[in-house]
């Protein structure tokens, strides 16, 4: 037995680990009782850990095949996403949709559908997974695409690794020019300012505004809106153009254990949001930074996650309709503000048309909050739930380390019917997490 958490170190439960380096050690794994997959653990909350057993799939990680003409790759679901860029990026392939970090699993990015920067343009990942292989609670493993297997393949793509577990994917690589990003950046003096810009700016690649969530009336919403496309070798200086698929090394910096008390509070975060918001409108315009800066920010500082204590941090993370998405977040951030309890890292990003069995993205904006792991943070964030609900969003189960059940079956009816998927298909009692059991799933 060992206790596990999610990356945001809430909540935490004992669980016993399973560490299977073979398919056969998966099926003998799933026949001893109701188990969940778990990739390297950056979902945010429970939904990786196992009711009885944990299945750790970092043994099951074997790149298989990739096709150079084509960025066809054929992987195990334990690879990681870090890999898989050091691995292509290099021939000028790139992973189409990527999270904020990539120290995720392939795995991972399937079973919980992620989302990018440029999800306005390209959708989620999903759209880039042409099959999988998934392993039933026999044992027995099941291809699965878009015609073959067509349910099973609809509903393990989002539904967080309770349809079976995700072995192998065939996956599509997109072809970029260099590892460099042009970024264009904006500041914005409002909520309403940046929404406007986003919708000005559907024709970017990808679009991400970092928000000051603690500023007030006229400047509530105050934004760096980031722009990003990635860079061909001309625009390049020389010696970026002559290696462009290479970028400087970094010193990586670490947080080596977890803090006895956070240090971030309402006085840190206003000062950090300040500060961040007065460097954002000293260097708008236009410049060209690497792709690990432009997409991994967080990821320069190892255990990013500890400076919130020993207690750890939620995130809270919704999406709301483009009809409802302005008023909603105007309330979202008002709350937020007026509580004193600015995030540390506020970001919101546009979404475009989205059509799947359990992702989570909807056509409209979607914002991400963190806050400490304290009594008064769940009671905000139970607010923030209303509101979201009052504006007809919904919730990202990847993020999610506490909502109630009703919240969740009250913000999406799919939820009934994944609920059901799940039974028809021998799945609830053998696939298991500590979130499917608090939100009746």
């Amino acid at each position: 037995m060992t206790d596990l958490s999610g990356w945001g170190g809430f909540p935490s439960h004992p669980a016993t680990l399973a560490n299977p380096v073979t398919q056969a050690d998966l099926a003998r794994a799933i026949a001893d009782g109701a188990v969940i997959a778990r990739g390297n653990g950056r979902a945010y909350g429970d939904s990786a850990i196992g009711l009885r057993k944990t299945v750790q799939m970092h043994g099951l990680n074997h790149m298989i095949s990739f096709d150079r003409q084509s960025g066809f790759l054929v992987a195990e679901a334990g690879v990681l996403l870090r890999d898989v860029i050091t691995a292509f990026l290099p021939h000028g392939w790139f992973p189409p949709v990527t999270p904020g970090t990539k120290f995720v699993t392939l795995g991972g990015m399937i079973a919980a559908d992620v989302h990018g920067k440029n999800h306005h343009k390209d959708g989620s990942f999903r759209n880039f997974v042409d099959w999988l292989d998934v392993m039933d609670a026999s044992g027995v493993v099941h291809h699965c695409n878009r015609t073959q297997n067509a349910q099973l393949f609809e509903w393990t793509i989002g539904g967080m690794g309770l349809t079976g577990v995700i072995l192998r994917a065939g996956i599509r690589l997109r072809p970029v020019p260099s590892a460099w990003i042009r970024q264009t950046s904006q500041a914005l003096p409002n909520l309403d300012a940046v929404i406007t810009a986003f919708e000005g700016a559907d024709a970017a690649t990808y679009s991400v505004a970092w928000i000051d969530c603690v500023s007030r009336g006229a400047s509530l919403g105050r934004s760096i809106l980031m722009l990003g496309e990635h860079a061909t070798p001309d625009e390049l200086s020389d010696d970026a153009a002559r290696y462009p698929f290479e970028i400087p090394d970094k010193t990586k910096r670490t947080v080596p254990f977890s803090m006895p008390f956070s240090l971030l509070n309402s006085l840190s975060v206003r000062a950090f949001n300040g500060l961040y918001y007065w460097n954002g409108r000293r260097n708008a315009g236009i410049s060209f930074v690497d792709y690990d800066t432009y997409f991994y920010p967080l990821d320069a500082i190892l255990g990013w996650n500890k400076i919130y204590g020993r207690r750890g941090f939620m995130q809270f993370q919704c999406v709301l309709p483009l009809e409802t998405a302005r008023d909603g977040l105007r309330a979202l951030l008002k709350t937020t503000s007026l509580a004193g309890a600015g995030s540390f890292l506020a970001v919101l990003k546009r979404f475009g048309p989205q059509d799947s069995a359990f992702s989570f993205p909807m056509l409209g904006y979607t914002l991400a909050l963190d806050f400490p792991a304290t009594p008064g943070m769940i009671a905000l964030m139970r607010k923030l739930d209303q509101i979201t609900l009052d504006h007809q969003g919904r919730f990202y189960l990847a993020k999610d380390s506490r909502m109630a059940p009703d919240t969740l079956h009250a913000s999406d009816p799919r939820a009934a019917q994944f609920k059901q998927m799940r039974q028809e298909f021998g799945a609830t009692d053998a696939f298991q997490s500590k979130q499917s059991e608090r939100l009746f799933l």
